[in-house]
């Protein structure tokens, strides 16, 4: 690949990482801001969040280049849509199943998070990985010891901290890439123009 399309590219690769960090980051606060609200209300709202979280993973896995962990990222979208929909559209009967199933959700996502985090440790950031990954250790073991007497508010509190930890981290990542496309020496720009 020519030296001069690579900050091209990972500029390109890194502006769609910050705009699904920003879209995953503000899905994240959607249930924080709705936690308060009805029980039936919430879920609801909640199960549609994780709707569109599902949809956004999906998205980001067809937009990522490399096919690594191409199946476990596509099972975690999934795993979200699933999640969404049992709650928007069976709220109230499978309320206290699905606080079990996402605190497992959550925990499941705190090991692939610590996996991405230990296989970039070469890349500056690496670090916003793992501080997802213990956020989510973290609140997948506080929902899954509180079951089943976890409420909705709490559930839809602690996963938006999730989802916009994620969000955040992506955007960490996206700009560290950016920054890391825009220092490229100028000789290698030259001699690849060359």
């Amino acid at each position: 690949m020519p030296a001069q399309n690579l900050p091209k590219k990972t500029r390109n690769h890194s502006a769609w990482g910050m705009f699904m960090g920003f879209v995953t980051a503000a899905l994240g606060l959607f249930p924080i801001v709705y936690s308060w609200a009805a029980a039936t209300i919430t879920t609801v709202l909640l199960g549609w969040t994780l709707i569109f979280v599902g949809i956004a993973q999906f998205v980001l896995v067809l937009q990522s280049q490399t096919p690594e962990k191409f199946l476990l990222k596509i099972l975690r979208s999934v795993l979200y849509g699933i999640c969404g929909i049992a709650l928007a559209f069976f709220p109230i009967e499978g309320a206290a199943m699905l606080t079990g199933v996402l605190g497992t959700l959550l925990l499941v996502q705190a090991v692939l998070l610590t996996a991405s985090a230990f296989q970039r440790k070469t890349l500056e950031g690496w670090i916003w990985f793992l501080a997802a990954a213990d956020a989510n250790w973290l609140l997948g073991i506080l929902i899954l010891t509180r079951w089943p007497s976890s409420s909705v508010w709490a559930i839809g509190t602690l996963l938006g901290i999730s989802v916009l930890m994620d969000g955040i981290c992506r955007i960490v990542i996206a700009m560290k890439m950016r920054g890391s496309a825009s220092n490229v020496h100028p000789s290698i720009q030259r001699s690849a123009q060359v």
